[in-house]
């Protein structure tokens, strides 16, 4: 009865925040996509801009690019020098920062709301004017390539995963790490980084999202002012992404310097871009909660405080993705325990869920969690910029945040049983030991 009524408020709360924060888009002549997003509750504003280019737009020969373009974006302009970008924000009581995923590459300032026309004169003066300059290009790259031996190279855990995704997603743009590949990341030039702005950093190619304590009045005549002149630009064009067929059950062992053996199992399985019911979506969504959405989840209750199989397991999925979605499970087994064991209790939850629909109460519970995360999401200015321009930039209509939680009542539990039947199959998956490099093999 408590879940339901959590679930029941949660619910009602989500209806109220919809209601009272008005959405409105526009698009400039040059095809700049425009979201605005009032919220009167702080005089406080975010500005992003995102662009549909990330690590799988790049061609084999250049990974890494997509990231560090993003590090040049903030290394002078004609009328800004290296860093001063930063700095002015900073001087007028501003935040600034940037990610590049696989999907796309984002910017965003933060401000207090009087602050938005410094906010949109910056980001069109980086759109016009960005200078790359080979030395800056040199230094920046040296960064990257330190930044890369810190959290990839210099740590075994995140090169067995690096590793583990090239044979998981074969030949996708999601193969390669965002951040590039050490040998093609070294061989950069600066002439490349200037040829991939100018084929996707153009408005055509762009949504400007800006939410927070603002009017569509005050926004157009600025976001005319500052973008309307830029030209379109012209981006080449690229294959529409579908669900990729299965590519037959594949297996690795990775013998690197970890402390502790890892197991890894993914599965190729729709997302929200690629799914041809949409319904899917939502379903896999409420399957991973089954799972793993907390302590009262399959995984947690079975096999690390039940039987006490692992020291640590989960599952999750990945769906909000210009390609395929995953749908991945990562584990550590306790002692004694070999990953072989630890690989079939996990393929014994999979196979329970197959054969027998989950319980009204785990559903509930699922539900109530994951629309707990999307209220207070979007609590946060910036948790509503990211969500319009990520759902925008995927080629998605920014409405469907909204409708989230309507999609995910529809979900019935024999959907959840009906999706594990379907998506987490063997010629889906690809399962990964990661061994310590000294193991004998009666210790693996």
């Amino acid at each position: 009865m408590r879940i339901l009524v959590v679930a029941l408020v949660l619910g009602m709360l989500s209806s109220l925040a919809r209601a009272d924060l008005p959405t409105h888009e526009f698009s400039l002549d040059n095809g700049l996509r425009v979201l605005v997003r009032e919220d009167h509750r702080a005089p406080v504003i975010t500005v992003m801009i995102w662009f549909k280019a990330g690590s799988i737009d790049e061609a084999p020969h250049e990974t890494g690019l997509a990231h560090l373009l993003e590090h040049m974006m903030f290394k002078g302009t004609k009328h800004l020098g290296p860093g001063e970008y930063s700095r002015i924000v900073a001087r007028f009581g501003g935040s600034d920062n940037a990610f590049t995923s696989y999907d796309y590459t984002a910017y965003f300032q933060q401000y207090e709301s009087s602050r938005l026309p410094l906010a949109l004169e910056l980001e069109a003066e980086r759109l016009k004017n960005l200078e790359i300059d080979d030395q800056e290009f040199h230094r920046e790259l040296q960064v990257v390539m330190e930044e890369r031996r810190q959290r990839t190279d210099d740590n075994p855990n995140a090169l067995a995963w690096e590793k583990f995704q090239a044979v998981a997603r074969p030949g996708t743009g999601y193969a390669h790490p965002i951040i590039g590949w050490r040998d093609l990341l070294a061989q950069l030039q600066p002439e490349q980084a200037r040829s991939w702005f100018q084929r996707y950093y153009v408005p055509a190619n762009a949504t400007l999202v800006i939410a927070g304590d603002v009017t569509e009045e005050q926004v157009r005549p600025l976001v005319e002012r500052f973008f309307a002149k830029l030209p379109a630009g012209e981006t080449p064009p690229r294959p529409k992404l579908s669900l990729e067929p299965p590519a037959g059950e594949r297996r690795l062992s990775l013998h690197l310097p970890v402390k502790v053996p890892a197991l890894y199992m993914t599965y190729n399985v729709p997302s929200l871009t690629t799914a041809e019911d949409k319904k899917a979506f939502y379903t896999l969504t409420m399957l991973a909660g089954v799972l793993d959405g907390g302590l009262s989840a399959r995984i947690e209750t079975e096999l690390v405080r039940g039987r006490r199989l692992a020291a640590g397991a989960g599952a999750g999925y990945s769906g909000l993705q210009r390609g395929s979605g995953t749908f991945t499970f990562t584990a550590t087994p306790n002692p004694e325990v070999t990953l072989e064991q630890l690989e079939q209790a996990l393929l014994d939850q999979i196979r329970a869920l197959a054969e027998t629909p989950p319980s009204a109460r785990e559903m509930e519970r699922v539900r109530a969690s994951v629309t707990a995360s999307q209220v207070y999401q979007r609590d946060s200015v910036m948790g509503q910029a990211m969500e319009l321009g990520m759902l925008s930039t995927l080629g998605l209509d920014w409405r469907l945040a909204g409708e989230f939680e309507a999609n995910l009542a529809k979900v019935t539990a024999e959907d959840v049983r009906d999706a594990a039947r379907r998506w987490l199959v063997d010629e889906r998956r690809t399962t990964a030991f990661v061994l310590p490099e000294n193991a004998q093999p009666e210790e693996q």
